[in-house]
């Protein structure tokens, strides 16, 4: 298999998913529009693919997306083997990834400690400047 032609059937049918869960094609409720596909790993054998689903909702929310997707399988790689020539489809499984939550937290805490420092710098600032009027 060619070098850039993993990467991008990885690149292919993130896109292609993601279009159907934007377009509300996959019918189970569970499946809410908010859920957003991070990346896809496909085997060299294409035999199966891991689809690693985030979003910014509850995480208990997240796995019952993550559990309608994995129900709906089947006709997610169905209606993308239909626009997609490959000769064997790679059997998708859908795999909760909490990598973007956690960044986003992670930048919170960063701003916070950010802020604290700023009003420490002000106060020790101003506590000296009043030592300066004494």
């Amino acid at each position: 298999m060619g070098q850039y032609r993993l990467p991008r059937l990885n690149d292919q049918l993130r896109d292609e998913i993601s279009s159907l869960i934007l377009r509300g094609e996959v019918k189970d409720p569970r499946v809410n529009t908010f859920l957003s596909i991070n990346r896809i790993e496909v085997t060299k054998d294409l035999g199966y693919a891991k689809v690693y689903v985030s979003t910014f909702l509850t995480d208990n929310q997240l796995k019952h997306g993550v559990a309608g997707l994995n129900a709906a399988a089947g006709f997610i790689q169905r209606e993308i083997a239909k626009k997609l020539r490959l000769r064997q489809f790679p059997k998708l499984t859908f795999v909760v990834d909490s990598g973007m939550k956690e960044g986003f937290n992670m930048v919170q805490k960063l701003n916070e400690l950010e802020r604290e420092s700023k009003a420490k710098e002000e106060e020790k600032a101003s506590s000296e400047s009043k030592k300066e009027e004494d």
